[in-house]
């Protein structure tokens, strides 16, 4: 099978770690990284959340020549859009990223506020601030890394993301697809390569129907809150990376089958859909794997993310980029 023809279909991988561990097993462990300090720090908006940590490869120098241009990976970190959960815990993904080749830059968003006291999670998301800082981050950071003369090629920019940073990357490959007159509509598609989401929350009927992350969607949407549905429902499919498609954009899904927390449902939802609607995507199933270890160096799935980003980096690249 060409490269070409790979991207365009479903593919089916499984992996030799062994028997499922235990979600909590799984999530302990990339609990337990400590957090990994970023090369550089920059701002892409006013708001404190509007940052991002650039992690860089090790610069391969013959004679103090210099590093030769990476392909960009534009990250999203998961946690259900909500407050608590932060970049840092992604921080060991990203250096690991790093270390495979990639210039990665880990981007930090507005999420949801802290809990009320009642015991009950935090609400996930702030609308419309978060989509606004997923849009402005796909839209000003690869400039950014380019003002900040890293070795970035602007042709390679790979958008990824896990749980609900797999959901931003989805979206942000979609914004074309947009009605024109919503703020974050862009006329033609992003300049990147295409889209590596881990675990996403792709779609958004099924995972309302599961109530994935505590019924992280309708918080997000504000669908939960009295006449909800009546007044917000038509945020759905402006939000919904299901709801756009197809968007032309190469797209591989990661996916554990025995993940808890974001179930396979929601990704074969997604898969199906973009199937129907023309634009078929690469489905990478990965066996004997939950939620967390598609972040987690010490896992042995996380070779497959990297090799997966590393495949799209490598055969695709912007066509807006090249004709510049």
């Amino acid at each position: 099978m060409t490269d070409q023809a790979d991207q365009a279909e479903e593919a089916e991988k499984t992996d030799q770690a062994g028997p499922a561990a235990s979600a909590e097993a799984e999530e302990a462990s990339l609990f337990g990284l400590a957090p990994v300090s970023p090369d550089r720090v920059a701002a892409y908006g006013d708001h404190r959340d509007q940052v991002v940590d650039f992690y860089l490869p090790e610069a391969e120098t013959q004679a103090g020549a210099a590093a030769l241009p990476a392909p960009l990976v534009l990250l999203f970190h998961g946690g259900a859009w909500r407050a608590p959960y932060d970049r840092r815990h992604i921080s060991p993904f990203a250096a690991y990223l790093a270390g495979r080749g990639f210039v990665v830059a880990s981007v930090e968003y507005r999420r949801g506020g802290p809990d009320g006291g009642d015991g009950s999670p935090p609400r996930a998301g702030r609308w419309p601030e978060t989509l606004d800082d997923i849009a402005a981050a796909v839209d000003t950071v690869p400039g950014l890394a380019r003002g900040l003369a890293l070795p970035v090629d602007p042709a390679r920019v790979v958008l990824a993301g896990h749980s609900a940073g797999g959901h931003a990357a989805l979206w942000a490959a979609a914004r074309h697809v947009l009605p024109p007159d919503c703020p974050w509509y862009l006329p033609s598609p992003p300049p990147v390569c295409g889209v590596v989401a881990l675990a996403p929350i792709a779609d958004f009927a099924t995972a309302r129907e599961l109530r994935v992350c505590s019924d992280a969607v309708s918080q997000f949407l504000d669908l939960d809150v009295p006449d909800g549905e009546a007044h917000h429902l038509d945020r759905l499919p402006l939000a919904d990376p299901a709801a756009l498609l197809p968007t032309a954009v190469p797209t591989t899904i990661v996916q554990g089958v025995t993940d808890i927390d974001v179930p396979p449902q929601v990704a074969y939802a997604f898969t199906e859909t973009a199937r129907r609607a023309g634009q078929p995507v690469r489905a990478v199933r990965l066996a004997s794997t939950g939620h967390f270890p598609l972040l987690d160096p010490t896992a042995a799935a996380v070779r497959t993310v990297a090799d997966e980003i590393a495949h799209i980096a490598r055969t695709t690249r912007s066509t807006r980029q090249e004709g510049r």
